[in-house]
């Protein structure tokens, strides 16, 4: 089966499309990556949704932005599509993620009425009509409706494709968040454990944002973060933030660690005479910290020695350095390419393979890395 997996992430900087084919062997996926594409968004679109990823948005913008999304997404997959010179008759399914604009998978004490909630927008009725084909989405909202809290979701995949009975690893993926999943050797479904561990990119984006005066909206190779210092006294404070000392599982996004969040920080920085470079600089060792705190726990207790990285964060090379120095000499970090999986790829293909199981009525959550009480097909239908 050939499936498109969709997938816009917290960075807002546009679509990724993977083109995946997978074929079921006994209790063995295997899957062929055919091709892969990303498609940027517009500024204006960036812009819209940055608007909108707040919690005072308006619900007709939002409502609007779920079709348009939908068209968007359409567009990316008719032109991933036609560049990798397959045939739409080809592709037997689309599998889209959706733009997340806001999560809340805990229960309130305070409020009867609040219910643990999700919203990815990105239409998938849009997405298949406009396409021609049949469309998966909306995957989130399974999980919660059986106590889980909708993420993370990439750890089903993680063990589906990665776990091994010669080794215990550990998967990586920075992107606006971080996140991981630890597969220890031979390890069992229910023995998985996953979660985000907190910001990834989404702070240090702001901040070089905001010091280049809208110029760069990521920090290339790490470079700005490399100029300046890391100021301990304040980085001691922000680690500090209750999320940190969660017991897993647990999961994270813009609610958290978003733009008011990241405002904060920036005022605070200001009011304590730190300088812009070296806030960037912190900003990234607060990752790294925050990350390399949860890896060492698990490479010390259960045996891991292999460390897999993918997304964004992969490239920004002084955070790399600052983790590599968190963990013992004898662990491996490298990118998932070495497990032949493009770093940028990874989360498309992993949504593919959600839909690919999803349309199969084939369980695709982990209750162990969501909280759910129990396994269920996630993804509602547009044929």
């Amino acid at each position: 089966m050939l499936v498109c997996g969709v997938m816009s992430g917290t960075s807002l900087d546009g679509v990724d499309v993977a083109i995946v084919e997978f074929e079921m062997k006994n209790e063995d996926i295997l899957f062929n990556l055919k091709f892969f594409t990303t498609v940027p968004y517009s500024d204006e679109l960036t812009e819209r949704l940055q608007a909108i990823v707040q919690p005072t948005s308006e619900s007709p913008e939002i409502s609007s932005m779920n079709m348009l999304l939908g068209e968007t997404f359409a567009e990316a997959v008719n032109q991933a599509i036609e560049e990798s010179e397959l045939s739409k008759e080809e592709i037997d399914l689309i599998s889209s993620h959706g733009q997340t604009i806001f999560h809340d998978p805990v229960q309130s004490e305070k409020d009867p009425l609040h219910r643990p909630n999700t919203l990815q927008i990105g239409d998938i009725s849009v997405i298949a009509e406009l396409t021609g084909i049949t469309t998966m989405g909306d995957f989130r909202t399974r999980d919660i409706a059986v106590g889980g809290q909708g993420a993370p979701l990439v750890p089903f995949a993680d063990f589906k494709l990665f776990r091994s009975d010669d080794v215990g690893r550990i998967l990586v993926n920075i992107g606006g968040i971080s996140n991981l999943t630890r597969l220890m050797k031979s390890c069992s479904l229910e023995e998985v454990i996953a979660y985000d561990t907190g910001p990834g990119n989404m702070l240090i984006d702001a901040f070089v944002n905001w010091h280049t005066r809208g110029e760069q909206t990521f920090d290339e190779d790490g470079k700005l973060a490399e100029k300046g210092q890391v100021h301990e006294e304040w980085l001691n404070q922000l680690l500090n933030h209750p999320y940190y000392s969660k017991v897993p599982p647990k999961s994270t996004g813009r609610e958290q660690f978003g733009m008011d969040y990241a405002k904060s920080m920036w005022y605070e920085a200001e009011k304590l005479g730190i300088s812009e470079v070296d806030r960037i600089s912190t900003a990234t060792a607060l990752t790294a910290y925050t990350l390399g705190s949860s890896l060492r726990n698990h490479v010390e207790k259960d045996g891991v020695s292999e460390i897999y990285i993918s997304g964004g964060g992969w490239r920004n090379q002084y955070l790399m350095k600052i983790l590599k120095e968190q963990l013992p000499e004898h662990i491996t970090m490298e990118s998932t390419e070495s497990l032949g999986i493009d770093s940028d790829a990874k989360e498309g293909i992993v949504f593919a393979l959600l839909g690919y199981l999803g349309i199969n009525k084939i369980t695709n959550n982990l209750p162990a890395a969501t909280g759910a009480n129990k396994n269920v097909v996630m993804g509602k239908i547009a044929w």
